[in-house]
C-alpha cells in the first residue's frame, strides 16, 4: 500500500518526471533543481548502470524530494531501489512474483497495466494505484477512459507519450492521479547541464 502522504503528494503535484539519469554528476544538481522549483518528485528508472547509485546521492543532496525508482522488474531490482534511498518504486508491467516480493517485504509498488484483466490481478493485491502504459500507444485517453469505467476504486498514473500538449486531457478523467513524463527532463539538457532550461520546463509544470 502507497502511504496517504505520498498518494497525496503525487495528486497535489500531478505531474511526475520520468528521468534516466547517464551521468552521475547530473544526480544532485538535477535534484536541487527539481525541488527549488517546487517539484518535489523524481521518478528514476533502473535503465542506466548509475540509477540506484544516482538515487542514493539525490536522496543525500535532497532528503525531501519523493524518489521512486522506475523499470524495475526483479524482486531483487525493487529491494535495490529500496536500500539506496527510493520510497516507491514502479513497474512497466504486471508481474505477480515482483508483486507478491513487495508486499511481503512492505515495499510499495504502482504496477503497470494496460488491460481490464492486468488491473483486476491488481485489484486482487488490493493495489489502488497502477501505472498505465504506455498511455499514448495503447489508445490515450479515450482508452483509459473506457478502461477504467468499470473499476470506480482504482487510481491511475498514465505514463507513456505523455506530453505538455496533453497531460490536462489525462489529468481531467476522475480515475486520474497524476501522469508521469520525461519532457521537463530531457537527456540533452542534462547532458548540456542547462538546469536553467530544465528549469522552465518544471515551472510550465507547475501551472497545470
Amino acid at each position: 500500500m502507497i502511504a496517504a502522504q505520498h498518494l497525496k503528494l503525487l495528486a497535489d503535484y500531478k505531474v511526475v518526471p520520468v528521468i534516466v539519469i547517464e551521468d552521475l554528476e547530473h544526480a544532485e544538481p538535477l535534484a536541487k533543481t527539481l525541488l527549488n522549483n517546487d517539484l518535489p518528485i523524481a521518478e528514476v528508472t533502473l535503465r542506466s548502470p548509475v540509477a540506484l547509485e544516482a538515487i542514493s546521492k539525490m536522496k543525500q543532496a535532497c532528503p525531501d524530494l519523493l524518489i521512486i525508482a522506475g523499470t524495475v522488474l526483479t524482486p531483487e531490482q525493487a529491494d535495490l531501489a529500496i536500500e539506496a534511498g527510493a520510497e516507491l518504486v514502479v513497474s512497466p508491467g504486471f508481474n505477480p512474483i515482483t508483486m507478491q516480493h513487495c508486499i511481503d517485504r512492505g515495499i510499495p509498488i504502482i504496477p503497470g497495466v494496460a488491460t481490464p484483466s492486468e488491473i483486476e490481478q491488481a485489484l486482487r493485491y488490493k493495489i489502488e494505484l497502477v501505472k498505465f502504459f504506455p498511455a499514448e500507444a495503447n489508445g490515450g485517453v479515450k482508452s483509459l477512459n473506457a478502461i477504467s469505467a468499470p473499476y470506480s476504486s482504482m487510481r491511475f498514473m498514465p505514463t507513456g507519450g505523455i506530453s505538455l500538449e496533453n497531460i490536462s486531457n489525462y489529468l481531467n478523467l476522475a480515475s486520474v492521479v497524476c501522469c508521469g513524463g520525461s519532457w521537463m527532463v530531457d537527456k540533452e539538457l542534462m547532458r548540456q547541464k542547462d538546469w536553467a532550461s530544465i528549469a522552465k520546463k518544471i515551472q510550465l509544470c507547475r501551472n497545470l
